[in-house]
C-alpha cells in the first residue's frame, strides 16, 4: 500500500519538473512524460495530464506595505490586484477521491491580472521541496513507475529508482490531506529572483500560508465524501472570504537556487508579501479551468528567473498538457 501510494504521487507531479533536452526516444522530455503520464492514468480528454480534478474562484491581491523594498514588480505596490486561483489534486484522474492518499499533494495556482491586461502567474503545491534534482531524474521516476506492474519482479525499477534517490520518499513524507483547500500551506519549490527599484536582487521562494493549517488522519481522509475539498470551497466562500498570506522565504548567500531536492534551512528569514482574498466562486468552475493555462515562468518585471532550471521546463509541459486538452 506505502508502495502504491508512493508510486501514483510520484507521478502526479508530472508537471513540476521536466527539462527541455530529447530523450532516448528523440522526442522532448515535455512529451515524453506526458505521454508516461497518460499512460500510467490513461488519456482523460478535456483534463490536464495531471492535477486533471480541481475547483476555480476569484478573489484579489494586495501587498503588504514592505514587499515594494523587494521587488519593483507591480504585484507589490499596494494595489488592489485581481486574481484567479485553482485548487486541485495530484494525478491525471479527473475523478480520484479528494481523501486518498493519491490525490496528495494538493496544488494551488494562481493568475494575477495587473494593469494594462498583462498577466503573471504563480504555481506552488503542498510539497515542501521536490523528489528529484532535474528533468532528466523525473522522467526516469515516471517510467520506472510504469515499468513496475503489482507482478514485477523484485526488486521493481520503481524500488531501485526510489533506493539511488532518497529524497523521493523524504519529498512525500512531507505531505498530508487537509480538511480544506483553505486549510493548507503551499510551497513553491522553484527559486526567483526578486529584483527592487535600485537594482539589487534577492533570490526567494514562495510560502502560501493559510489562516489555519488542518490535517487529516489518512483513515479520517479516506472516510470524507469523493469530493469533500472541492465541494467545500466554494460554500466556504460563499459564508465568508478565504485569506492566505503570501510570504517569501530569503536565500542566504551560498543557498542552492538550482536544486529543487533542497530546501533552504528554517532559519532563513520569511517576510509578508501581501494578503490573498479569495472571496468569489466561479459558477461553472469545471469548464474555467478547461480554458486555464497557468504559467510559472509566465513573469513580470521585477521577478526573474533564478538559476533553477525547471521553470522553463514546467512551462513546456504544461504546453504539451493544454495542447492535448484544447
Amino acid at each position: 500500500m506505502v508502495r502504491n501510494k508512493l508510486a501514483v504521487a510520484a507521478a502526479a507531479l508530472m508537471t513540476a519538473a521536466v527539462s527541455g533536452f530529447a530523450g532516448a526516444d528523440d522526442a522532448p522530455v515535455p512529451t515524453q512524460i506526458v505521454d508516461t503520464m497518460n499512460k500510467i492514468y490513461g488519456p482523460h480528454p478535456g483534463f490536464r495530464a495531471n492535477h486533471a480534478k480541481g475547483v476555480v474562484a476569484e478573489g484579489s491581491f494586495k501587498a503588504a506595505p514592505g514587499a515594494a523594498a523587494l521587488s519593483r514588480a507591480a504585484l507589490f505596490d499596494g494595489s488592489t490586484i485581481p486574481v484567479t486561483v485553482r485548487f486541485s489534486d495530484s494525478g491525471g484522474l479527473p475523478n480520484v477521491p479528494d481523501g486518498s492518499g493519491n490525490a496528495n499533494p494538493h496544488g494551488m495556482a494562481i493568475k494575477f491580472h495587473l494593469p494594462g491586461g498583462a498577466d503573471t502567474d504563480m504555481v506552488i503545491n503542498s510539497l515542501k521541496f521536490f523528489p528529484v534534482a532535474n528533468g532528466e531524474e523525473f522522467r526516469d521516476l515516471l517510467m520506472a513507475i510504469a515499468d513496475s506492474p503489482a507482478d514485477a519482479p523484485k526488486p521493481t525499477k520503481f524500488e531501485q529508482f526510489v533506493a539511488a534517490h532518497p529524497s523521493v520518499p523524504k519529498a512525500f513524507g512531507t505531505v498530508s490531506t487537509p480538511d480544506s483547500f483553505a486549510d493548507e500551506v503551499y510551497y513553491g519549490i522553484d527559486a526567483f529572483v526578486f529584483v527592487n527599484k535600485a537594482g539589487q536582487k534577492q533570490a526567494v521562494r514562495y510560502i502560501m500560508q493559510p489562516v489555519k493549517v488542518v490535517h487529516l488522519t489518512p483513515a479520517v481522509a479516506e472516510k470524507k465524501a469523493p469530493d469533500f475539498l472541492v465541494d467545500d470551497l466554494p460554500k466556504r466562500i460563499a459564508k465568508k472570504a478565504v485569506v492566505f498570506h503570501l510570504k517569501a522565504q530569503l536565500a542566504a548567500p551560498g543557498d542552492n537556487t538550482k536544486d529543487p531536492t533542497q530546501p533552504w534551512p528554517d532559519d532563513r528569514k520569511v517576510v509578508d508579501l501581501g494578503t490573498l482574498t479569495i472571496d468569489k466562486p466561479v459558477a461553472d468552475s469545471l469548464a474555467a479551468q478547461k480554458k486555464l493555462l497557468f504559467l510559472p515562468g509566465q513573469l513580470t518585471d521585477g521577478i526573474e528567473l533564478s538559476d533553477d532550471p525547471l521553470v522553463g521546463a514546467r512551462n513546456a509541459a504544461y504546453a504539451v498538457s493544454f495542447s492535448r486538452r484544447q
